[in-house]
């Protein structure tokens, strides 16, 4: 796979709990290439990365893939409610923020300042 892919792989496995992004990825990859246990090679462009034989002894021998303990334990219910909510949250915000004036970008704003503190409350276990 190249690295892009690698990433799209992790992201799926984990059910989207873990996306790394590609400035972890690539200096990862380079790291295993340097120390043997991939090896790269290019086509169509692309650079494709494989485990060789070390790598493979090592992946073997390793704890449990890092996306399956990403996934364990998730309520993937109610992260997708969660995910909706800020998702829309977000949306009705920037719509105000394109076509609102600016007495009511403003009161957006204060809205959203207001959330973010009551969400903290939340954990302090005030009101």
């Amino acid at each position: 796979m190249h690295g892009y892919e690698m990433i799209q792989e992790i992201a799926e496995r984990s059910g989207g709990a873990w996306k790394p992004s590609p400035g972890s990825v690539y200096p990862t990859l380079q790291m295993l290439e340097d120390e043997g246990l991939i090896s790269s090679a290019t086509e169509g462009g692309k650079k494709l990365f494989s485990l060789t034989e070390p790598g493979r002894a090592a992946a073997d021998e390793g704890p449990d893939a890092p996306w399956e303990e990403a996934g364990r334990g998730v309520d993937w219910e109610a992260l997708n409610d969660i995910r909706q909510a800020g998702f829309g949250l977000m949306e009705a915000f920037g719509q105000v923020w394109k076509t609102g004036s600016k007495e009511q970008r403003e009161k957006a704003l204060s809205v959203i300042n207001e959330a973010r503190k009551k969400m903290y409350l939340i954990l302090a276990d005030e009101d």
